[in-house]
């Protein structure tokens, strides 16, 4: 540690704490401020762009420093949580009276991006995870939390591509990973990374931590006993919990193994191609989830952006959440269901900050509000036809003994902190009432004695009050102080006015003092104990979060049926894809015109369609909208058609549009052909692959062999269901040689010099590709358009270019000049008969010409 001798005694204080956070912000509480000192007060002024200032010296150095006031730190919290940043919070924890030297200090609580739960520092409708990573020889090892909700998962992805896809799945707030991390190009860029020691991942000491916060002996009863090196990377997660928590965890329960093989794999590629919650932008304006999200409920909404991220090939489940939509749908109930889901808000997070011990008032208040509300839930969804909406009820049940307790015990309208007081409800208990009898009658005594005083003195302008600095007091005018009684002690002097104090207002203020005294510590007491007294119903609690927050994404789900016109898919264990009219679900809603349908019809003996037509046809919007409308038919909605029939599949891939990853110095074709292999090795025929002109980021012929061999792969040895989108019109040719391949359109329609695009899917091969019609709108030069076309005409008949007046202005220079006379010579040598000599004498003979 460094030389602490030469500072002052607080400074001392301050950077012995200092020295346990050296990798993170440290706020210093200095009275009514968090304080920053030397490199953590520049990157604070840096990041939150107050000022820099000084205090003191130490070295012959002044002593940078920055601050921010208490009263305003969770604005401050939160815009270092967003860029990544945690903050130990540092109190005072002595009693300035009895402290001798520099009050003592304790760090509290360590604010961190992937463990926070105030309110103030979230996102209310997206997830906030603290996500941590392990690698061995054997694979990797993921385990996340949700601090707000205490779900708790693992799961153990076994290839690169696999971790990757799911962390941007998850998309961490924080992440934390070992010092010897080899694949550290996965997580590169992300915000929030933490590096953590090795010993931290170990697996003893996992099943000790885990077994501790669980309070079990083992952890076979969670079902997570083969998840070896999931469980070293949970251990880890739960120390660094623990650790910046630094109290317990209670809602905190269990822990869940997850498989990927329950669901349909979507690799990182398909998620941003298909902009699922986010669009390619980075923003989440004309993504799915902006479309379905219409939830009534925060909780909801996170939960629906979940379900998008992790569809399911459990029929029952799926089955289940179909027919609870067809329920709501028939009783005709999403509006009133809304509105009801509406006034219980997002009581997951409430009842984890509870659990956390740091709910505010408010909380507690929204919490009874949200409990109230139960029993008309419960009159509405009570249902006998259907299993899945019966069994939400169940866990929906009023909560009686709870919602009476929080009724007696807090006002209706608290204020924000219990610092202020008033939080408390009357009646809930006699000695606070008795103090606060007390404390407010101090207005009463007052105007009693105002107004004794005025007929006593003669002095109307007399006035009684108090202020927090001076306490009670009588303030008379300069004219009238003449008239002040003997009695009349001087307590304060103003330009006008003078201030008194009586005996008789000097015994009053100490008792008022003490009663206020009382009544604030009592108060705090008693809010206190609140938290013991819910804490028996944190399961039911945690239980009622999450079945309303599914009645609520089932309710979203059946206001957009009805809203945008979706139809019921019929699920079916058989493969195969059948849409009928099938739209795509973000383009129709952003498009004025009227959005063109289509079907698709994907058999065992029809497993592939090589889609040709012109550029802005519609080809890349045809095979999303088939991806989206699987993959929405895969998370229980309704889907954007006239009639659909899905088989499960196994995964959705899609390799559509590429740009460079500079960073990683890839070129487009090398994303395009790293997305492309990962299709190929991991494809099977269950699985709905998407391919988009493959093979143009090089030459033609290679292009056309790269794109042949894939389809021909994808065909006859995958077998996977497949929309294969290219311009390479050979590839047309299959469909005659592989009978499970055909060939589909979209078609378009010339007008003089312009074209209409129709976006109807035809069956067969297009006949042009409108390349030239397609860049004249987009204003390629006149003299550009007529050379392309002459030149157009001219590789169709094979005939030998023509210089042109059109082409000259833009003709690049010859590389050679077939006439030099240093051509000549070479074409005249024989270089098999030239000895080593001879060649060198010629090669300084030609340089001489050149």
């Amino acid at each position: 540690m460094t030389d602490l001798s030469q500072h002052t005694p607080m400074m001392r204080q301050y950077l012995t704490i200092k020295a346990e956070f050296p990798n993170i912000l440290v706020f210093y509480r200095m009275g009514d401020f968090y304080e920053l000192f030397f490199d953590d007060a520049k990157k604070a002024a840096d990041l939150l762009d107050i000022s820099l200032t000084a205090r003191g010296k130490t070295g012959g150095n002044a002593i940078p420093m920055a601050g921010v006031p208490y009263h305003a730190v969770e604005n401050y919290l939160a815009k270092l949580v967003q860029l990544g940043e945690s903050v130990a919070i540092c109190e005072q924890v002595g009693d300035p009276a009895t402290s001798k030297g520099p009050v003592e200090r304790k760090v509290m609580r360590i604010v961190t991006p992937g463990t926070v739960s105030d309110e103030a520092l979230l996102t209310d409708k997206q997830d906030n995870l603290l996500v941590s990573i392990y690698e061995n020889k054997e694979g990797f090892g993921l385990a996340y939390l949700d601090m707000t909700s205490g779900r708790f998962v693992v799961c153990q992805p076994t290839t690169r591509e696999q971790l990757q896809a799911e962390l941007q799945r998850l998309s961490p707030a924080e992440l934390l990973y070992p010092e010897t991390f080899d694949a550290f190009s996965v997580i590169d860029g992300m915000k929030g990374l933490r590096r953590r020691p090795d010993w931290e991942f170990d697996i003893q000491t996992a099943h000790t931590i885990l077994n501790k916060q669980f309070g079990t002996k083992e952890l076979s009863g969670f079902g997570i006993d083969e998840q070896h090196i999931g469980l070293c990377a949970a251990g880890c997660l739960m120390q660094y919990v623990q650790d910046a928590q630094r109290s317990a965890l209670p809602h905190i329960r269990s822990i869940i193994a997850e498989s990927a093989q329950s669901g349909v794999i979507l690799d990182a590629a398909t998620r941003r191609n298909l902009e699922l919650t986010k669009n390619l932008q980075g923003t989440s304006e004309n993504t799915l989830a902006a479309i379905l999200d219409k939830s009534a409920t925060a909780m909801g909404s996170r939960l629906l952006k979940r379900w998008i991220h992790f569809p399911l090939r459990d029929l029952t489940a799926l089955n289940a959440r179909q027919n609870a939509i067809a329920e709501i749908l028939s009783r005709d109930m999403q509006e009133e269901l809304f509105q009801q889901l509406k006034q219980i808000g997002d009581i997951e997070r409430i009842v984890a900050r509870i659990a956390l011990r740091s709910a505010r008032p408010r909380d507690f208040a929204r919490l009874r509000n949200a409990l109230f509300q139960l029993p008309h839930l419960q009159a509405l969804i009570q249902s006998r036809d259907n299993q899945h909406l019966a069994t939400l009820a169940k866990h929906t049940l009023p909560i009686d003994t709870l919602a009476d307790l929080l009724d007696e015990a807090i006002v209706e309208n608290p204020p924000v902190l219990i610092r202020d007081g008033g939080v408390i409800a009357k009646g809930y208990h006699s000695e606070l009432d008795t103090l606060r009898d007390l404390s407010d009658g101090a207005t009463e005594f007052l105007a009693q004695l105002e107004a004794r005083e005025k007929e006593r003195t003669g002095i109307q302008t007399l006035k009684v009050g108090y202020n927090k600095v001076h306490g009670f007091y009588i303030e008379i005018s300069r004219s009238s102080s003449h008239q002040v009684p003997d009695d009349y002690i001087r307590r304060q002097t103003l330009k006008n006015n003078e201030r008194f104090i009586t005996n008789e207002l000097k015994q009053h203020e100490e008792k008022v003092l003490t009663a206020q005294s009382k009544f604030l510590a009592l108060e705090k007491r008693l809010y206190d104990e609140l938290f013991d007294q819910v804490l028996p119903h944190l399961e039911k609690l945690q239980n009622l979060a999450q079945s309303i927050a599914q009645l609520d994404v089932l309710n979203t789900f059946a206001e957009r049926a009805e809203t945008l016109n979706y139809v019921k898919p019929e699920l079916v264990i058989e493969s195969g894809i059948d849409i009928e009219a099938g739209r795509h679900p973000v383009v129709e809603q952003m498009t004025e015109e009227a959005f063109i349908a289509n079907p698709v019809v994907l058999t065992e003996q029809r497993k592939m369609l090589i889609i040709t037509g012109p550029n802005m046809g519609g080809k890349s919007t045809y095979m999303r909208q088939t991806a989206l409308i699987v993959l929405l038919a895969h998370i229980g909605c309704y889907v954007p058609a006239s009639a659909a029939k899905i088989g499960l599949v196994d995964r959705i891939f899609t390799r559509i549009g590429a740009s460079d990853d500079l960073a990683s110095g890839r070129s487009t074709f090398m994303v395009e052909m790293t997305e492309t292999a990962n299709i190929l090795h991991n494809a099977t025929n269950k699985s709905l692959v998407l391919l988009d002109e493959i093979g143009r980021g090089t030459s033609t012929y290679d292009g056309l062999s790269l794109a042949w061999a894939c389809a021909e792969m994808l065909a006859l040895k995958t077998k996977a269901f497949t929309l294969f989108a290219s311009h390479y019109f050979e590839l047309t040719l299959l469909a005659e040689q592989i009978d499970s391949l055909a060939n589909v359109h979209l078609d378009a329609l010339e007008h003089g010099e312009k074209i209409i695009f129709m976006h109807a899917v035809q069956e067969g091969a297009a006949s042009k590709s409108f390349g030239l019609q397609v860049a004249q709108l987009a204003g390629v030069p006149r003299a550009v358009i007529q050379r392309a076309k002459q030149r157009l005409t001219e590789l169709e008949n094979q005939q030998a270019p023509s210089i042109s007046p059109a082409e000259q202005a833009f003709e690049q220079l010859a590389l050679i000049d077939n006439n030099h006379p240093v051509i000549n010579d070479l074409n005249a040598i024989d270089v098999n008969e030239l000895s080593p000599k001879q060649a060198l004498d010629l090669l300084f003979q030609l340089k001489e010409k050149l």
